[in-house]
């Protein structure tokens, strides 16, 4: 898997199913789709890593905590079964990177008039969109 980040075979379960779609009769008879099964909470790998995969809004990912994901893109098992562990890899990759934490800054005086003066003359606009009154 990643480099500091692996995860043993025996914590991944696959199985082959028949691919859905177009593909003639290869498609009908050949169980070619790789239907690969990761359960987190069981997996060795690191908690914080777990809870952040947990946290996750990934259709992939079950309310019991389970990855489940289907590759059948490829006419062979091999290469199916290479595309789902990819998918599980970036999948983990991308809750292993901490990002920089923003630190907030205050707007320069001069960023803040140019702002109020945007919004006066703007204001300025919409005033003069008004009714005209001639007295």
């Amino acid at each position: 898997m990643t480099d500091s980040l692996t995860v043993p075979p025996n914590e991944i379960e696959m199985t082959a199913v028949r691919a859905q779609g177009a593909g003639g009769q290869n498609v009908n008879k050949v169980s070619s789709a790789i239907h690969l099964r990761f359960d987190i909470r069981a997996s060795s790998l690191p908690e914080h890593i777990k809870l952040r995969l947990l946290a996750l809004a990934d259709h992939r990912l079950t309310r019991g905590g389970v990855i489940v994901i289907k590759a059948q893109e490829h006419r062979t098992q091999d290469m199916n079964r290479a595309a789902a562990l990819a998918r599980l890899d970036e999948m983990i990759r991308s809750v292993s990177v901490t990002r920089a934490r923003r630190i907030a800054t205050k707007p320069t005086r001069a960023s803040q008039l140019r702002r109020v003066e945007g919004k006066v003359k703007r204001g300025a606009i919409k005033a003069g969109r008004g009714p005209v009154h001639g007295d």
